[in-house]
């Protein structure tokens, strides 16, 4: 029999000790805290995100019948929602935010080689794209949205080979998408899908173009341009043109002075019509098409994220409790495919997070909870499962 450390332990010991207290201490997050350190308050917090809790005193009632096994969990004792809700006040949100890029770093090399990658490109491929999370304004002062919504924005630019997020910026719902723009690291010779929410000519001009980055994003319907030259496409793999073009309007003529590369592309699936636009004039006319297909993994991510963690509903309503909650999903989510990858599991980063949500306080090396092939699939399911097969 098993007597070593809860599943919840054995998940927790992937947190890098070290590089988790450099983000404490850098923003004094434990200075006068005599119980209940950011290190704890990261656990239950983390905690209610694995399990689902709904509130406060959710969290509260679900922790205190395992009193006994939190200390091998990490958790020193029971927490009381004041005190969870004094530390969703007042930890500086930014110690988690910090933590998740530490994260970043570790998750990107594990999945840099999985091979669900459709194109044949040896580049770093991002999606950005942002989610709104709806918050009721009454509540939420500070998100105002529009028509008297509250809501923040989460931009997120996803490395499209293993599903990870490499950047987030979370805003107030009112603030535009392609704002956030401004903000994003760009690398060069990079490729970066984006929808037409995007389109802002000097800035794809100024932080892609002249930064050596790609980009290929859908053209919008009132597009004014002159054609310059124009390419034999195969028709039959759904190919309707391929023009190299230059805009006419004055504003985006000044704006964008050089060239651009339009790809007309028929989906027969569902016989609709796409033209992306791009900066890329080398690969072929149907790769492109095929990088914008990318693009869905980071629907699929905050799908994922929406359904599985908890950042519809909030623990406080500061700015900063916010802030923190969303933090630590996605240092949750990070922690998940760490472990998954460590573990070399070949299942379901969906399956890995519901087994593990329900057997926090087992005394079961992870490994062993996958041998009955039954419990998974019981587990599983199928729906949501086919976007998410690591």
């Amino acid at each position: 029999m098993y007597t070593g450390k809860t599943v919840f332990a054995q998940l927790m010991k992937f947190i890098p000790e070290y590089e988790f207290q450099k983000c404490v201490d850098e923003y004094k997050g434990d200075y006068r805290v005599r119980k209940f350190s950011c290190r704890e308050h990261f656990l239950v917090m983390s905690f209610a995100q694995l399990t689902g809790r709904k509130s406060l005193r959710d969290i509260e009632n679900c922790l205190t019948p395992f009193s006994g096994k939190l200390y091998h969990s990490g958790i020193s004792q029971p927490v009381s929602k004041s005190t969870l809700a004094d530390a969703n006040e007042k930890r500086d949100w930014r110690i988690y935010a910090d933590f998740a890029q530490i994260l970043i770093k570790q998750a990107r090399p594990l999945y840099i080689e999985d091979n669900d990658f459709r194109v044949d490109l040896d580049k770093l491929v991002y999606a950005f794209d942002s989610t709104t999370i709806d918050l009721c304004l009454s509540l939420y002062p500070w998100t105002k949205f529009h028509h008297q919504k509250g809501a923040v924005k989460m931009h997120t630019l996803l490395d499209l080979r293993g599903s990870i997020p490499v950047f987030i910026d979370i805003t107030e719902g009112s603030v535009h998408d392609v704002n956030s723009l401004d903000k994003l690291p760009i690398e060069p010779g990079s490729y970066y899908m984006m929808d037409k929410g995007y389109i802002d000519f000097h800035r794809l001009y100024t932080l892609f173009h002249q930064a050596c980055a790609f980009f290929v994003t859908r053209a919008k319907d009132n597009l004014r341009c002159e054609v310059v030259s124009e390419a034999e496409v195969d028709k039959e793999a759904g190919l309707i043109s391929d023009k190299i073009v230059r805009l006419t309007t004055y504003k985006s003529a000044k704006s964008y002075p050089e060239e651009i590369r339009l790809v007309v592309y028929e989906d027969y699936a569902n016989n609709t019509v796409y033209t992306f636009m791009t900066n890329d004039f080398d690969l072929p006319a149907l790769s492109i098409a095929e990088l914008y297909r990318e693009r869905w993994k980071v629907e699929s991510f905050f799908k994922w994220i929406k359904q599985h963690l908890h950042i519809k509903a909030f623990y406080g309503t500061s700015q900063n409790a916010v802030h923190c909650q969303i933090w630590i999903a996605v240092s949750t989510y990070l922690l998940i495919a760490i472990a998954k990858k460590k573990h070399d599991l070949a299942i379901s980063l969906y399956t890995f997070a519901q087994t593990l949500g329900l057997t926090l306080f087992e005394k079961t090396p992870i490994k062993e909870l996958f041998n009955d092939k039954n419990v998974i699939k019981n587990l599983s399911d199928e729906n949501q499962l086919s976007l998410w097969d690591f």
